[in-house]
């Protein structure tokens, strides 16, 4: 336990919210999307406006700083500082009022920008701000920020788009700063001497303003001192607070100005041979006055390419081999205006001599998107492009320092130019992507900060870049903000006047400096190492690993360079689309995403938790609520694999503490799953008494408010094989689960595959050839490396010869056949283990990449499947819906849902039930009480079918049976 301090003591006492001093949860807040790390003195999660005020007010009475937070996103440091964080995201994010006519709306600063456009929608309205961390950026944040997006061109800033600001001031009084009366700005009041010190400032300034700021829209450098020129018309006092990082106020509640949402949209992908045309051609496209035209570089097209999630995106759109790609968006409400704008963008592009006739293969032209579906894919891809840039596996990673310099279109070709020779000169050179429209690229020169030239390197590129800006009449800061990175190069951009003004502003709100300190005013160095994320002294230490972590770099095989590939960007932080990361979706907590456990465990594995961290309680807290769904591995762009990594941490940790109960029960399923087979009433005794239950709970650690799965003697004992002789083979790797508990479903399978003219094989082990195979996930779930080793290497030395000679081993439980493709590969490297992995298909891959010929009656029902999540994760849920519309009369329907709960033995544990029915419940049982009686509900994971009977009452069935009923039901 770590020592209790004052400032601790007095907000446990004093606030609601929750209060996280321990120095696991404080290093979960040090870092950001930055390259930067700054633990924290505290974290603050209120639940009220009042734990904020309260917060407020007892860190100043303890000299502390404060530093306000939402999704921790920045990429730029000014989300870390050594501060009390007061993190806004988890309860303050309500949607407080909504005008639909007026096309207004206030909002509690932690909502998060994709939630309130899911809220405004059915009203035809949303937040026109459209950053591509949509899914985790709250408002407060943006606002903090003054984030812009990809349309910015037709909507502008946040600037633009706040009307007025609540806030909170450090002394804890309450102001509301929006639009001035005119009177107001004739004749300050006298009892206002906030107001009046700053339109003083305004009125004094205005010369050196107008002169100093760079005339393009985006510039987001230092305070919007320019909303205060006296010829302003209106001033409206929130655009000052808007872009200040939190260095002046705790924003409490934002009042937002609505666009009505576009409801037509075509998309023109646009081909170049060079970058440098891309960059020339952006002064003509925008003539046309589209609603966005963004950039993808090849660099982002060949690394979106290795990535599962984005590959079809890329191969659907991209022809040839282009050195950019520019994105133009129409976005009229007028359909027949937006494919005139994209006639005219081919006649554009051709007159640039880009342009492909007759299907030939030119230079350049443009690629058409005008399904919505398409479209939104392309720009998720581009909305991905910080993500897709750090998947890099080099130990140099793109690094944001003169990311979003902004200039005049009409310069943007050359100074692109320019700073690629700039970047070569110092061995290295950029990724690039973003926003052509606006003359603001994203460019992130390929740097090792480990290493001191990279770092002085960083430091040259900076002064050198920023100069050319400035010849441009350029801004040095376009979109992410100042933070350390950029604050420290206002004079060099403002002139040492504009900087005392922005001095001025930070006393005149924030006298002692309170929030936020060193951001925009009074900088450290931005090469000052000691901030870095990996500072002097870092370092991770070799130790011994379960998996092959080989194709990563650095310390234990690789794990290091594993667990360092998450840049904190927050994808895990999604609430609304995909399925990472489903506990989160739960608690909020920051502990509970994907970043919050990568973070977690690089900090221990380098030290910085002290000795033992890796082992340790803390640790297994913080991994406990990962339900090794493997969403992570399929959506985070960095490949983070939390699953694996979570075994390796277990494995550790259980060398150390040794095995309870409820590890050995579940652990030894296969081994002793046949002797319950023979005395099934032994197995079910629990379940049939609920005294019994409640009793064992407190022994077993088996919650007693589900059963268990109910043992029964008809188990699954296949043949050795059966079938034509002739026929092709295939192996049916019947799994622990459906062997003994639902044998109906391997015999359904078995049916399918015969009808189809299979020759069916089940292979005898050579040592226990009375016991089934096994593929080890019971032991490695519970860390018993050894055993799982075994059971993988018995299943790899009966499988192999067969595998060798191209035999199909098709399974139908996803997260048994699965772990033949992923970890047993990891845990037994080599030739076996490759080669049965190649073979191994679950039942819906077999059906659609064989093309299996089967009779099938119509069933002229409807069905709702929830896919496993392993299946979402291995991309075979297209498989699994083609293999059901194989069936005549069947109505296949999706349920749009993150895992269902259960995750193998999550939803039986008593600490874990609770947040298992959670899961169950954001989605998952909700669609199924919805569907009526006749509804086939499918579901091939044997976890999600019991959880969808213990949370709905409705049972599901897996997709092998589904294809059974339509081939019995078929006319002989």
């Amino acid at each position: 336990m770590h020592a209790m301090s004052d400032l601790e003591r007095h907000l446990r006492k004093d606030i609601a919210g929750d209060v996280l001093f321990d120095e696991f949860n404080r290093g979960r807040y040090a870092t950001d999307a930055s390259h930067y790390q700054v633990i924290p003195v505290g974290v603050v999660v209120p639940r009220t406006e009042d734990d904020v005020r309260a917060a407020l007010t007892l860190a100043g009475v303890h000299g502390v700083p404060v530093l306000p937070r939402g999704g921790g996103s920045s990429q730029c440091g000014q989300t870390v500082n050594e501060a009390l964080v007061i993190d806004d995201s988890t309860y303050l994010n309500k949607l407080l009022s909504l005008d639909v006519q007026g096309r207004t709306c206030t909002v509690e600063p932690g909502l998060v920008l994709d939630e309130l456009n899911a809220l405004l929608r059915p009203h035809g309205l949303w937040f026109p701000v459209d950053v591509s961390t949509s899914s985790r950026a709250t408002i407060g944040g943006m606002a903090g920020n003054n984030s812009a997006g990809s349309r910015s061109i037709r909507y502008g800033l946040m600037r633009d788009n706040v009307r007025a600001i609540a806030a909170t001031l450090a002394d804890g009084s309450d102001r509301t700063f929006g639009l001035l009366e005119r009177s107001s700005v004739d004749t300050p009041d006298r009892d206002d001497p906030l107001v009046k010190e700053l339109l003083a400032l305004g009125r004094r300034e205005a010369e050196e303003i107008v002169r100093r700021f760079p005339k393009v829209l985006r510039r987001v450098g230092g305070y919007n001192i320019d909303a205060l020129l006296p010829d302003r018309e209106p001033i409206n006092l929130a655009q000052l607070l808007v872009g200040s990082e939190g260095t002046l106020a705790f924003f409490r509640r934002l009042d937002l100005t609505l666009s009505p949402l576009p409801t037509n949209k075509v998309l023109g992908v646009c081909h170049f041979p060079t970058f440098f045309a891309a960059m020339d051609a952006a002064q003509h496209l925008v003539k046309l006055q589209p609603t966005a035209v963004e950039l993808i570089d090849r660099t982002m097209m060949e690394l979106a390419r290795q990535i599962p999630l984005y590959r079809q995106v890329i191969e659907n759109v991209v022809r040839g081999e282009p050195e950019a790609l520019l994105l133009v968006e129409f976005a009229e409400d007028d359909a027949q205006e937006n494919r005139r704008r994209l006639s005219g963008l081919s006649q554009v592009m051709s007159d640039l001599g880009f342009s492909w006739r007759n299907g030939g293969n030119g230079p350049g032209g443009v690629v058409e998107a005008l399904e919505p579906a398409l479209q939104r894919s392309i720009f998720e891809v581009r909305k991905a492009g910080l993500n897709i840039m750090m998947s890099m596996k080099d130990e140099r990673k793109p690094i944001s320092f003169v990311e979003d310099c902004a200039v005049a279109l009409e310069d943007l070709a050359e100074f692109t130019a320019r700073l690629n020779e700039l970047f070569a000169r110092h061995n290295t050179r950029g990724t690039w992507y973003a926003h052509a429209s606006v003359g603001c690229l994203h460019v992130r020169p390929v740097l090792n900060l480990r290493l001191d030239q990279d770092v002085r390197a960083m430091r040259a590129i900076a002064e050198e870049a920023f100069a050319l800006v400035r010849e441009y009449k350029g801004s040095h800061s376009g979109e992410h903000g100042d933070g350390i990175v950029r604050s420290e190069f206002h004079e060099s951009m403002f002139g040492s006047r504009m900087v005392a003004a922005f001095a001025e502003v930070k006393r005149c709100f924030d006298p002692d400096r309170r929030f936020n300190p060193g951001r925009i005013v009074d900088p450290p160095a931005m090469d000052d190492a000691r901030l870095f994320r990996y500072a002097p002294g870092y370092r991770v230490a070799d130790f011994p690993t379960v998996f092959d972590w080989s194709s990563w770099p650095g310390a234990a095989g690789g794990f290091q360079g594993a667990v360092e590939m998450c840049n904190n960007n927050g994808a895990c932080r999604k609430m609304l689309d995909g399925a990472m990361c489903p506990s989160y979706r739960v608690t909020r907590n920051e502990r509970d995403t994907t970043r919050g456990r990568a973070n977690t465990l690089r900090l221990a594995i380098s030290g910085q938790l002290g000795p033992d961290a890796l082992v340790s309680r803390e640790m297994e807290e913080t991994l406990k609520l990962c339900v090794s769904c493997k969403a992570c591995k399929r959506e985070c762009p960095t490949g983070i694999d939390m699953a694996k990594m979570k075994i390796e941490v277990t494995a550790a940790r259980k060398q150390k503490t040794g095995f309870t109960l409820h590890d050995q029960l579940i652990a030894w399923m296969p081994r002793y799953a046949p002797l319950l087979a023979r005395l099934p009433w032994l197995g079910n005794s629990r379940n049939t008494a609920p005294a019994l239950a409640r009793l064992m709970e407190r022994v077993d650690g088996f919650t007693s408010h589900r059963p268990l799965p109910r043992w029964r003697r008809d188990i699954y004992r296949p043949a050795e094989s059966c079938g034509p002789s002739d026929g092709p083979e295939v192996i049916l790797f019947g799994d622990t689960f459906n062997t003994y508990f639902e044998a109906e479903n391997l015999l359904a399978a078995r049916q399918v595959l015969l009808a189809a003219g299979y020759r069916v094989l089940s292979p005898r082990a050579a040592t226990e050839p009375g016991r089934p195979v096994c593929c080890g996930r019971t032991f490695l779930t519970v860390g018993k490396i050894k055993q799982a080793r075994h059971e993988a290497s018995r299943l790899l030395d009966t499988y192999y010869p067969y595998a060798e000679r191209g035999v199909p081993i098709v399974g139908l439980e996803p997260s048994c056949l699965l772990c033949l493709r992923d970890e047993v590969p990891s845990l037994l490297p080599g030739e076996k283990s490759a080669t049965v992995a190649r073979q191994a298909l679950l039942f819906e891959e077999l059906c659609t990449t064989r093309q299996l010929r089967l009779d099938l009656a119509p069933l002229n029902k409807r069905a709702l499947v929830h896919s496993h999540c392993h299946q979402k994760a291995f991309h075979t849920v297209g498989g699994l819906a083609s293999t059901l519309q194989m069936i005549p009369g069947l109505e296949v329907a999706f349920v749009d849902s993150s895992c269902c709960g259960m995750a193998g033995v999550f939803g039986y544990g008593t600490d874990t039930y609770d947040i298992s029915m959670q899961m169950g419940e954001l989605s998952l049982f909700p669609a199924v009480r919805k569907e009526p009686a006749t509804t086939i509900i499918v579901a091939d994971g044997s976890s999600c079918r019991h959880q969808i009977e213990h949370g709905t009452s409705r049972q599901a069935v897996h997709t092998a049976r589904v294809l059974h009923q339509a081939l019995a039901s078929a006319p002989g």
